[in-house]
């Protein structure tokens, strides 16, 4: 699972992409989000001496309603995640949330929940965008916090299956389609660090990849990704699907 922390949140980098993870391990659902510099409609006024911080979040394009929001004073990505205080928002019919009456501080995180699941996604920063994202909440100012998109992880492969051994030759990764999908995202990881795979976000518009890349022998980790036409990731099949290759490709 952390193998796939680290991937998630190298493609963050300098674009700020939420990573994600599951109460108390990690998980496997995602999104992005970040502090915003731009100024929004403010919904709430802070009360005296506090801030608020507002924002909104989507899934496939539209507004996602009764989702949780947490300003963590502290966070730690690996351990125990939120810390120390804790500030609760929740959105409304247009996916907006206030959280309110907050003490002005720098926070180290702020998490959104995937709906009723028990993962959350959150911001990162830095190289490799192993830093989450910190808030500056100052005293009688809405900090506006740019929208984050949810992904859920409910795709599904067929094949090859977790635990499967198969040769590489006339290997076809397939999986089920995904609604409102308008392409996926194929990937495979080689577990032998000194091999470079041929297939690390492969872009195809159906629901198979003929594999015509050598692939040397090994066990690998494949995943899948399903984006709208807007180009917002939607879901992900689960990251713990290895196969073994028995002959090189």
């Amino acid at each position: 699972m952390l193998y796939r922390m680290l991937l998630i949140c190298l493609l963050a980098a300098l674009s700020f992409t939420g990573c994600t993870k599951r109460q108390p391990s990690q998980s496997a659902t995602g999104s992005s989000t970040q502090s915003s510099a731009n100024q929004g409609v403010e919904k709430v006024k802070p009360a005296p001496g506090t801030g608020n911080v507002q924002g909104r979040v989507f899934y496939n394009g539209k507004p996602a309603e009764n989702i949780q929001v947490k300003l963590c004073e502290t966070f730690s990505r690996f351990l125990g995640g939120c810390g120390g205080k804790i500030y609760t928002g929740q959105t409304d019919r247009e996916g907006d949330y206030v959280i309110t009456n907050v003490e002005p501080k720098v926070y180290e995180g702020l998490t959104v929940r995937v709906f009723d699941t028990d993962s959350y996604v959150f911001a990162t920063s830095g190289i490799a965008g192993l830093s989450s994202t910190k808030y500056e909440v100052i005293a009688d100012k809405t900090l506006f916090v740019s929208p984050t998109n949810l992904f859920k992880s409910d795709l599904k492969v067929l094949n090859p299956k977790a635990g499967a051994k198969v040769s590489a030759q006339n290997l076809e990764l397939k999986w089920d389609p995904y609604p409102e999908a308008s392409y996926y995202k194929v990937s495979i990881y080689p577990e032998d660090s000194t091999f470079t795979s041929p297939y690390i976000n492969e872009r195809i518009e159906g629901t198979s990849l003929r594999i015509d890349k050598p692939l040397q022998k090994g066990t690998y980790r494949w995943q899948v990704e399903a984006y709208n036409g807007a180009n917002q990731k939607l879901s992900e099949s689960s990251d713990d699907i290895k196969f073994t290759i028995d002959d090189a490709g």
